[in-house]
């Protein structure tokens, strides 16, 4: 009985084996089909801003990129409307298999959930981030006649006129709005806010010497800032820009860890499959490695997002703490939208 109970026992022991193996063999394998059956269609970029912006222009030099990279057409479509709300909340609850996927920035992605008492979506809990696309940075941008030179001067002068002096923006809650906030906060001064309907109107009545100063994106300013109509004590980046070299940043000149950015990201709605969101995350690498588009964005004053800042690990710290910094700041300021 004995020589009998081995080979059954060893049989049963192989088809264990052998099943164990094949479950293992398995799952990767359903995994790797899936990935390789994504894209088989068209993909759609959703721009939640009109044709012609900032926002519109990189997603179009990007696109071309993506599409090789995917070996996939990529599709833009505009739908503005809200400040981004509407296209964001579009994407949020479309079906989530990656054939649509929106150019979220600072304001929809890390800002409106805090400045609207009854957000339309949450940002943290409805979107995957895939992978960042550009920084966008800003300045403080003053009227041409108001005698500061550096950051210090600008600061001091602050301090000292706060009381009587004001700023402009592109729209109360605007990311050029919560940008100059949050610079004021830092130093510690209480000036008055003077919203626009947009960035054109605010820098005009800059340069008529009728506000302050503005923290604009830099694309924006940059040929009054070149042509010595309007000046800038600091970029409000992380480092300075090739665009304007000489400018050092608020950083360099004492605002320790201080940075104002509009960044972009590709979102895609939270329950898209990782090994898509992957995709797209390698596809965004694949297509940011280009060098001629690198020239085309850096002549935006948009810096390409470097490889090792769209690692699952770095993308969650970022978008996490750039939630945390806006919230703080809205909540402060007492900044709300209806």
């Amino acid at each position: 009985m004995l020589r009998l109970a081995r080979p059954i026992l060893s049989s049963a022991l192989a088809l264990a084996l052998l099943a164990a193996a094949v479950l293992t063999v398995a799952v990767p394998a359903a995994t790797q089909t899936r990935l390789q059956a994504w894209p088989r269609r068209p993909l759609t970029m959703v721009v939640p801003y009109a044709p012609g912006g900032s926002t519109d222009l990189i997603a179009r030099l990007v696109a071309p990129g993506l599409a090789a990279a995917l070996d996939q057409p990529v599709l833009i479509e505009n739908m503005s409307g809200v400040g981004g709300i509407a296209g964001v909340s579009r994407v949020a609850k479309a079906a989530a298999d990656g054939y649509q996927f929106v150019v979220g920035n600072v304001g929809t992605h890390a800002q409106n959930q805090f400045l609207f008492a009854y957000p339309p979506y949450d940002a943290a809990v409805e979107f995957a981030v895939a992978a960042r696309l550009v920084d966008q940075a800003m300045l403080i941008a003053v009227r041409p006649d108001l005698p500061v030179a550096g950051l210090d001067d600008f600061v001091a002068r602050l301090k000292t006129n706060g009381a009587s002096m004001q700023y402009a923006s592109a729209g109360f809650g605007s990311p050029t709005h919560l940008a100059c906030a949050l610079l004021n906060s830092t130093i510690g001064v209480d000036v008055r806010h003077v919203p626009f309907r947009g960035g054109s109107p605010a820098t005009r009545e800059l340069l008529a010497g009728k506000v302050d100063y503005f923290c604009s994106n830099v694309a924006a300013i940059k040929p009054h800032i070149v042509a010595n109509r309007l000046k800038t004590p600091a970029v409000l980046s992380r480092l300075r820009l090739q665009v304007l070299p000489d400018v050092a940043t608020a950083q360099e000149q004492g605002l320790k860890d201080f940075e104002a950015s509009n960044w972009l990201a590709l979102f895609l709605p939270a329950a898209t499959p990782e090994e898509i969101v992957a995709r797209l995350n390698s596809a965004v690498i694949a297509a940011l490695a280009d060098q001629d588009l690198q020239t085309k964005l850096r002549a935006l004053a948009a810096e390409p997002a470097p490889p090792d800042q769209n690692t699952p690990e770095r993308l969650a710290a970022f978008w996490a703490a750039e939630r945390d910094k806006w919230g703080r700041i809205i909540r402060k300021s007492n900044i709300r939208l209806e």
